[in-house]
């Protein structure tokens, strides 16, 4: 798809403004309801939708079903990313009033630390084609990876800060309690950060972690920087609501690790039989509509295996009734 620099200012200044009347919105620290995530996640979702509409009307259908491809293989792996934002709100013990303007904060860092993942990964493609080979067989491994810690207990699994984060941590020194939506205070005459601005980096360093499976795993599906750039973009955007709105419900997810683990896998081999065809070597490719319906499937078959596990062991659990003699 041949994108002007034009469309792409206009489509990072819309996407600026939607991010700006997000702030202004939630600007007010509070407690989101379901209600209120539920809309907003449906908004995000909608624009999503309009977004892949318009590609399909000016750039016909490959366009569209890439970015629709990309966006649900983006939006599935992001939810993998919540687990860990709970370990995360758990960990620094956030305020419930205060965790929509950390997520806020936290995924605007993302999606610019991403940008610069995409470039990089552009630029590397389009100079190196071998890779491809390289990218696959990553996303292969990291299938298997979460297939492994899938079936490994993680009962008592906690997050644990990473070097970036205790480096600035011992540099600029935490206060001991929180002070508002304050990123910085003044503490016996040293300016020093505030537990806030700390969960903030701690989110938005944490996620180019996941961005190394998933910015890969979407060059698999389009090598359109501007459909990788903008489906990770709706995708991390409507994050925050969707923290909300699934909060409660990411423990009955049990099979999403394995479900995962099957879409990357399915990536990692597409992305290998496309290096083998960029190579010379006469090999089937598998094509967006394919593509589409892979993921999609095992999205939907993941979602209905892990509620029915769920309900099973909850029965099994449950206190049985007893008659006393």
């Amino acid at each position: 798809m041949d994108v002007s620099m034009t469309l792409w200012v206009l489509t990072i200044v819309g996407l600026a403004a939607l991010i700006a009347v997000d702030f202004f919105i939630g600007r007010k620290p509070h407690d989101v309801s379901l209600k209120e995530a539920g809309i907003w996640t449906g908004v995000w979702i909608a624009l999503a939708g309009l977004f892949g509409l318009g590609l399909l009307l000016f750039g016909g259908g490959q366009p569209a079903g890439e970015f629709f491809a990309g966006f649900i293989t983006e939006k599935s792996l992001s939810v993998d990313n919540l687990f860990v934002f709970v370990l995360i709100m758990a960990k620094f013990a956030v305020p419930s009033q205060y965790q929509q303007r950390v997520l806020l904060i936290g995924v605007l860092i993302a999606l610019v630390l991403r940008a610069v993942f995409i470039a990089a990964g552009a630029a590397i493609l389009a100079s190196f084609s071998w890779v491809f080979y390289l990218f696959g067989a990553f996303l292969i491994w990291t299938a298997w990876k979460l297939i492994q810690e899938a079936r490994a207990d993680q009962e008592d699994e906690e997050f644990e800060e990473n070097k970036l984060l205790k480096a600035a941590e011992r540099k600029f020194g935490v206060a001991d309690r929180y002070h508002g939506t304050k990123l910085w205070i003044q503490q016996n005459g040293k300016r020093v950060m505030t537990p806030m601005l700390v969960v903030m980096l701690a989110i938005g360093t944490t996620d180019v972690l996941f961005a190394l499976d998933s910015i890969p795993a979407i060059f698999g599906l389009t090598q359109d920087p501007y459909i990788v750039f903008t489906a990770n973009a709706f995708a991390l955007m409507g994050l925050r609501q969707l923290y909300f709105l699934i909060g409660g419900l990411l423990k009955k997810l049990v099979h999403l690790s394995y479900g995962l683990s099957v879409i990357l896998g399915f990536i990692g081999v597409k992305l290998v039989l496309h290096a083998l065809h960029e190579s010379g070597v006469h090999v089937p490719e598998i094509s967006i509509p394919v593509s589409l319906g892979v993921i999609c499937s095992v999205l939907v078959i993941t979602t209905i295996t892990s509620l029915r596990a769920t309900r099973k062991q909850t029965a099994e659990t449950a206190p049985k009734d007893r008659i006393d003699v």
